[in-house]
């Protein structure tokens, strides 16, 4: 894993893009042990802070913002005195089809209905503004929101409006009726104080605000997406989480980057009551970078802990306990730049393995002769520079040496190994699309920035056979050279860490297809949209999910149509979170597959046939010509 900001536990480094990451959090959740030797930890799920940036405000309002126009005005209330903190109480009749809510406070507020999170803001200018039908109950419900004043004006303002099955609007809105106490839980109410009319002075219209970028610690989020926190992870218990991945039963296993060891998580049920489930594993692995649950195994692609290479770790007497643990291969190499993520092949049948370029590839040319080992390219991997390079100053990488980074394929048993790409700076992970083509996330030489032979990090199309060019210092291959690949997207400036395919989301077609992609340094999930080009691809991004700080480490999708990522890595509070769609696009399974230009990747990849087996020269020949 290879990071940005360096030394960030003393001394975050802030980029001149303007995204800082700060090592410590503000914890609103909190993981309670379950049990007295702290082997099982239970935390309920929250909606957390976010808003949309991305929302057009030249588009013309829509149905849901019109009907609000047709309600009463809502006042300004507050409690007895100006600083401090409150509780806000209102009920109302349910039966509804359909209910929007906005809301806004200042300074923060968390808005509960019938005791369930709805949204949370801390920012006056930022109002809440969701879809809470799922939330409604027939016969009476309590609206209820925690606010909290940080000096100068205090103030609460909400409305609610209730589509009814007859189509007429009914509307709940902050005014005289509501009550006030010193905490959701007192038993003493009285009545809210009234301030002023929404539009009044010092907030103006609150909803009619233009939303700009969001403050520290609320998400950043396309519209018709929530994020829910499931887990806030206890560092000095479980450690920082950098890799998860979903076994057979729609558990994800997480594993810490240091010594912690592994933690197997069960969800709670989307839109349920029931808290996230965490179980330490009693398991003698850790320090993962790579997970992947397959043939009935959990392989694990370990960095430096109890020693680099692939494991495998099993329960071989069906207690639901991992009790083996077998060192499949040794990787020499480890670091930020070591071996990194695991990927099952299309074809269900082998393992592929990608690593940093601080890793010395499974095997060396002068292994090559062992028919285990295999390579798609040819294994004379050398420098070939015209001009003298210039290694770089302060001594990085200095005396590392072509291929760089690779990605490799294995059996289940990892006895044969072939090298299927190179070329890569710190690679940290791979997807397959539902087509069988493989794409990689790798990462720039922050320290090249501004010079000629600086590359951005990038998602490429890791064709088999590929080989991307880089070199230590001044040596890396421009793009546009025609023995390699141009990137189907430049990312730009950022820490490369986890990526997955959306296929199984219940999000909008769109989405589904998109490659989702993580950077660690500033903070930021790309939705990176992947479209055929010739025989190979090019691709857009688009930001997906953002926050100050979100040092993000991995993505999965689970069985139950939500994106999972993590944040932590390095020692920082990690954290779990779950994006869902609840917006009004269809989210109905969409089509994975591109007929767009079929007939050329068929005929490239007829070609890369030639790469595996023994030599078949007449045929391809004839093929070719």
């Amino acid at each position: 894993m290879r990071f940005w900001v360096r030394d960030c536990v003393t001394a975050p480094r802030v980029w001149a893009l303007g995204r800082v990451l700060a090592c410590l959090f503000v914890l609103a959740g909190v993981a309670i042990p379950a049990k007295a030797d702290e082997k099982l930890f239970t935390q309920q799920p929250e909606i957390s802070a976010a808003q949309s940036s991305n929302a057009d405000a030249s588009k013309p309002a829509s149905a849901d913002d019109r009907l609000f126009e047709g309600g009463p005005a809502p006042t300004w209330i507050w409690g007895a005195e100006t600083d401090g903190k409150y509780a806000l109480k209102t009920t109302f009749q349910g039966g509804s089809k359909s209910a929007r809510l906005r809301a806004s406070c200042d300074n923060a507020l968390t808005l509960y209905l019938n005791g369930r999170p709805i949204g949370a803001s801390d920012e006056w200018l930022r109002p809440v503004d969701a879809d809470v039908q799922k939330f409604v109950k027939e016969g009476e419900n309590v609206l209820v929101a925690e606010v909290e004043n940080h000096g100068g004006p205090s103030g609460f303002v909400l409305q609610l409006a209730l589509t009814m099955p007859d189509g007429n609007a009914r509307y709940i809105v902050s005014d005289a009726n509501w009550q006030a106490a010193e905490s959701r839980t007192s038993d003493k109410w009285t009545a809210a104080k009234q301030i002023a009319k929404l539009g009044a002075a010092p907030w103006g219209d609150v909803f009619a605000a233009t939303v700009t970028e969001p403050p520290s610690g609320v998400f950043d989020l396309l519209p018709g997406y929530q994020v829910e926190r499931l887990f806030t992870v206890p560092k000095t218990e479980l450690g920082s989480w950098v890799a998860i991945a979903f076994d057979d039963q729609g558990r994800l296993i997480a594993s810490d980057q240091g010594d912690k060891g592994l933690c197997r998580i069960t969800p709670p049920a989307i839109g349920g009551h029931e808290p996230t489930r965490v179980e330490r594993l009693d398991v003698k692995i850790t320090g993962a970078q790579g997970l992947l649950y397959a043939f009935d195994s959990l392989y694990v692609s370990v960095n430096g802990g109890p020693g680099s290479g692939l494991y495998r770790v099993k329960d071989t007497n069906g207690d639901d306990q991992y009790d083996e643990v077998v060192k499949l291969k040794e990787f020499r190499g480890g670091g930020e730049h070591g071996p990194h993520a695991l990927r099952l092949s299309p074809d269900g049948k082998s393992i592929y393995c990608i690593a940093g370029n601080h890793t010395r590839p499974p095997f060396e040319p002068n292994e090559s002769a062992n028919p285990d080992h295999t390579s798609r390219i040819p294994t004379n991997w050398g420098e070939d520079l015209l001009l003298p390079r210039q290694w770089d100053a302060n001594g990085h990488a200095a005396g590392i040496l072509a291929p760089g980074g690779w990605i490799a394929k294995t059996d289940p048993e990892g006895k044969t190994w072939d090298v299927f790409s190179i070329g890569y700076r710190n690679s940290y992970d791979m997807a397959f699309n539902a087509d069988g083509e493989l794409f990689a996330y790798d990462a720039d030489m922050e320290w090249d920035f501004g010079s000629p032979w600086y590359r951005p990090t990038r998602v490429v199309h890791a064709a088999s056979g590929s080989e991307f060019g880089w070199r230590s210092g001044t040596g890396k291959w421009p793009p546009y050279y025609i023995d390699s690949l141009p990137p189907a997207v430049e990312i730009g400036p950022g820490s490369p860490v986890g990526v997955a395919f959306g296929y199984g989301t219940k999000f909008p077609a769109k989405y589904q297809r998109a490659l989702f992609i993580c950077d660690w340094t500033f903070g930021t999930m790309y939705a990176v949209h992947v479209e055929p080009e010739g025989a190979s691809y090019k691709a857009v991004k688009e930001e997906f999910v953002s926050r100050t700080p979100l040092p993000l480490t991995d993505v999965a999708v689970g069985a139950d149509g939500a994106l999972y990522f993590t944040v932590g890595g390095r020692g920082t509070q990690s954290e779990l979170f779950r994006v869902t769609y609840i917006g009004k696009e269809l989210t109905s399974p969409a089509s994975a597959h591109d007929e767009k230009f079929a007939k050329l990747r068929a005929v490239r990849r007829k070609i890369e046939s030639y790469h595996e087996g023994p030599p078949q020269g007449a045929e391809a020949v004839e093929f070719l010509y």
